[in-house]
């Protein structure tokens, strides 16, 4: 995986192979970050960037060879805007980093924050080559240097952050046919072991017997049977305890209700909210965070077969209560049910669930901003505020009271999807708000667009597994552990 260090040196002299600096629109060309650049260049680093249409705007990138003028052979020029934050930051090194694939060492002289810096130029410097064997895939930049005043923590935080993203964007990029349920527990297993974590798995014999409706029959479809692994972290300092549920369905094909085809190829991001709860316990742990946390990963993969669920059967959840399935392509709520309800016995001050829940989410916010629902006014204020502060796009919405009749089952205690399309990312949401127990504050994030980039690469987001949540789940650890 890629290093990255702090270093306080003049970035004319600094020796790299490829140094990346931030520019701010000027009123006569960009502006560099880096005092003394445009001299070194002879003063026409300014006319030489405006000549390639280079102005400083965030986003734009241009690559200049340096031909002596610094010790780096190649000058990155990266658009950061006029007065950027720490996520103008974090994708300005994100997109330069990526950009310089194939480099072997490369400093970044932005200004702002180090931390961000350094996070932004990890993340950019992720590729998924596991499965490539043409050899034409280039390897990402193997050190960063950001140059600036020492911070204490800085760099290695920044380190941490991106091993868990990575980690989560590798789980989803990694195909179904490798990552069935058991597999995903045992790598569960292997990196919460690694990082202190307490693993308990249950497989499916012990779903059933357990009362784990939904999870066995989501899962009883497929060949690769369900899993619900738990993992807990605690503090002996901590005053809070928070409980995060992922769901985990490895592949979704919709089981009987078929997906068609053009829905299903990138059904391998459906685990996306399981693989941020492991990647955020992983990341609480290594930062030794001030507070307890639990995670469960509900696992299962969605198949159609002579064994699966159909729609009319019943349901009897870990809470007791039943559901009616009306649609086996609502299987998400089917798994998050159980997990819920069995996280709430251990009695957090919160539980988060994660998911890529509905494709209402996409129509409603699109590819990049997570809806955010919660009992509690206040905390999902908390959680939009936390993905804000670090850049994970993520805005407010409602459980309207009237949508919950929608849910009615003549047969059952609820039906697990509402017959009418309108509001069914808010229905979903309802439906699981029914399975948190009376005085358990909870907040429910559909992140199914931000957890998979269809398009090209944008700033620090690769192609494929984003690991979209992963920091905002950290985040409201670090809220809470200082609260």
């Amino acid at each position: 995986m890629t290093t990255v260090r702090l270093n306080s040196a003049d970035p004319v002299s600094f020796d790299t192979d490829a140094l990346i600096v931030g520019f701010h629109p000027g009123a006569e060309g960009p502006r560099p970050v880096a005092e003394g650049l445009d001299a070194a260049f002879g003063g026409k680093l300014t006319a030489s960037l405006a000549a390639v249409g280079f102005t400083g705007k965030a986003g734009e990138l241009a690559k200049i060879p340096a031909f002596g003028a610094i010790t780096a052979p190649l000058l990155v020029a990266i658009g950061l805007g006029d007065d950027p934050d720490a996520e103008a930051l974090r994708r300005a090194a994100g997109a330069a980093v990526r950009s310089l694939a194939g480099t072997a060492r490369a400093a970044l002289a932005l200004g702002g924050e180090p931390e961000a810096v350094a996070l932004g130029g990890l993340l950019g410097a992720y590729s998924f080559a596991r499965y490539r064997t043409n050899g034409e895939q280039k390897n990402p930049v193997g050190e960063l240097t950001v140059l600036a005043a020492e911070t204490a923590g800085a760099a290695e935080r920044a380190g941490v952050l991106a091993e868990s993203v990575s980690l989560v964007r590798d789980l989803v990029n990694t195909p179904p046919s490798d990552l069935f349920p058991a597999r995903f527990a045992e790598i569960a297993e292997e990196e919460g072991g690694k990082a202190g974590l307490n693993v308990e798995v249950l497989d499916e014999v012990q779903l059933r017997n357990g009362g784990f409706g939904g999870l066995v029959a989501v899962g009883q479809g497929s060949v690769n049977p369900p899993r619900l692994v738990r993992l807990s972290y605690s503090h002996a300092d901590a005053a809070k305890t928070l409980a995060f549920v992922g769901k985990g369905i490895t592949f979704d094909t919709g089981g009987l209700n078929l997906k068609p085809s053009a829905s299903m190829d990138w059904m391998k991001s459906d685990m996306g909210g399981a693989g941020a709860v492991l990647g955020a316990l992983l990341g609480i742990a290594k930062l030794g965070l001030k507070v307890n946390a639990v995670g469960y990963l509900c696992l299962a993969e969605n198949m159609p077969s002579g064994t699966a669920q159909r729609p009319s059967d019943i349901i009897h959840s870990y809470s007791g209560k039943t559901v009616e399935v009306l649609d086996t392509d609502a299987e998400g709520r089917l798994v998050l049910m159980d997990g819920i309800a069995r996280a709430a016995e251990d009695e957090p001050d919160v539980i988060v669930d994660v998911a890529t829940l509905t494709g209402a989410q996409i129509v409603a916010l699109g590819w990049r901003t997570a809806g955010v629902m919660s009992n509690d006014d206040d905390l999902r204020e908390l959680v939009v505020d936390v993905a804000g502060s670090v850049g994970e796009g993520a805005w407010g919405m409602p459980l309207p009271e009237e949508l919950r009749k929608g849910l009615d089952s003549p047969i059952a205690d609820i039906a697990n999807l509402q017959p009418e399309r309108w509001g069914s990312m808010l229905a979903a949401g309802i439906f699981l708000k029914e399975f948190v127990p009376d005085g358990v504050k909870w907040a429910h994030i559909d992140m199914a667009g931000p957890a998979f980039n269809k398009g090209e690469p944008h700033g620090y987001t690769p192609k494929g597994g984003t690991g979209a949540i992963t920091r905002t789940l950290i985040g409201l650890a670090e809220r809470h552990a200082s609260a």
